[in-house]
């Protein structure tokens, strides 16, 4: 009997109660969700869990909570408002930790939707574009569905699996989701500049996806034997593979091939990950191992922040107690970057807010929570410069921080901070 259903058929599998996980990112498989989202009305209590995902995420709808819950492991912002709106959850974890949530059944899994390339003339089909805790899923969950899509590219790693593990498969043709390539500001170019100038030959990077990547990267053209061993990346890196600028033939892990666990862009970039067996995908408990990290000499790992105070606690994924994003893999590469053999961890933001605001500050918000410990930061960099952090005492952290700081606020960052320090002496 063929496997081949509508989605309308497929998703008829998920009962009331039964907990789903839905691949990620630029994989989406939107067209399960919104048909999922359509049986509203038949259930109840159905937990949608997931990272963060491209597209519409209908589910989410406050007015459907008595039907589905969501439960994200990264927030992005098509479930942001299901938080305040009461119809969803956080959960902190690791992106290296999450598929574990599987695998040791914390997290039982009913239902996983997937997203991938048509199966070859052996079967086998490709995730594509996303794979992070993607494989744990298909081996815990009780029922694999597939939205299966042409325009998914084949990407070598983790993410081959056979059809004979799918359960159903639908049909669909249709672009998969893009991020455009963000044009950085001069502010932006700056931050790209100094991290340039920390980024030696034969170093190994690990950076995402918006403008302060695009905006290091651009400065690296000069830079020989790159590798690249990261979460995610976007277009910025085609350039610099095809000019054998990242060849990753000094990497410890992996060497000869670039790893991640996702990635996003234009059309260019699935286009050029297409069949190409130099770009390898795994699952996130591999690429985000810290002891698999710091295998690699050099190792640079450049993240952003939301805000840092002026001891290096940085808060990445809330804006004081409102989730924002999620911990995700920073903590994974910083900690690994910091113990490779000449490796560098690096925190990158703009010294201030398009408001006005400065996003280095004496204290974290009330609520704020910290990704990354004050014990963990090494180099932290704006426009006005970068703050190596390393081995420095809580009053010379606040004297390099100050320095990096907009010029506007400067003065208020160093009073504020030893104000409320004499008052803490005298309570």
């Amino acid at each position: 009997m063929s496997k081949y259903v509508t989605a309308e058929q497929a998703v008829k599998v998920v009962k009331s109660g039964d907990r789903v996980y839905v691949q990620a990112a630029a994989a989406s498989p939107t067209v399960l969700t919104k048909a999922l989202t359509e049986r509203a009305s038949e259930l109840k209590n159905v937990e949608i869990c997931h990272l963060h995902t491209e597209g519409e995420a209908p589910y989410a709808n406050p007015e459907l909570a008595s039907s589905f819950h969501v439960n994200s492991f990264f927030i992005g912002a098509n479930v942001r408002h299901t938080l305040k709106a009461g119809n969803g959850s956080y959960t902190p974890v690791f992106l290296s930790e999450l598929p574990n949530l599987f695998r040791k059944n914390v997290l039982p899994l009913d239902v996983v939707f997937i997203h991938v390339s048509p199966p070859d003339r052996h079967g086998y089909c490709s995730l594509g574009v996303s794979v992070e805790a993607t494989v744990a899923a298909i081996e815990n969950a009780k029922i694999v569905i597939a939205q299966v899509n042409p325009q998914m590219p084949r990407t070598f790693g983790d993410g081959i699996l056979h059809e004979s593990e799918i359960d159903y498969l639908v049909d669909v043709n249709e672009p998969i989701f893009t991020h455009g390539i963000e044009i950085f500001t001069s502010e932006e170019e700056k931050i790209g500049n100094y991290i340039a100038s920390l980024i030696e030959d034969k170093s190994t990077l690990q950076m995402g996806i918006g403008s302060i990547p695009n905006a290091a990267l651009s400065k690296l053209t000069n830079h020989k034997d790159l590798g690249l061993h990261t979460e995610m990346f976007s277009d910025g890196v085609i350039d610099l593979i095809e000019n054998d600028v990242i060849n990753c033939n000094y990497k410890g892990t992996t060497r000869g091939r670039v790893l991640a666990t996702f990635l996003m862009g234009s059309r260019r970039l699935y286009d050029f990950v297409d069949d190409n067996s130099f770009v390898e995908l795994k699952e996130s408990s591999a690429v985000n191992d810290t002891a698999r990290i710091r295998k690699n000499p050099k190792m640079v790992a450049i993240n952003s922040a939301i805000e840092v105070d002026v001891t290096g606690q940085v808060c990445a994924d809330s804006i004081g107690g409102n989730m924002y994003s999620g911990v995700g893999g920073q903590m994974d590469f910083i900690r690994g970057a910091s113990l490779s053999v000449g490796g560098k961890a690096i925190i990158a933001l703009p010294s201030q807010t398009k408001k006005g605001e400065s996003r280095i500050v004496p204290f974290l918000k009330q609520g704020a929570g910290v990704v990354t410990t004050r014990s963990h930061v090494q180099y932290i960099v704006t426009e006005y410069g970068i703050a190596n952090l390393y081995g420095k005492t809580l009053k010379q952290r606040v004297a390099e921080m100050v320095k990096i700081a907009h010029p506007n606020h400067r003065e208020w960052i160093d009073k504020a901070y030893f104000e409320m320090m004499e008052i803490k002496k005298r309570v």
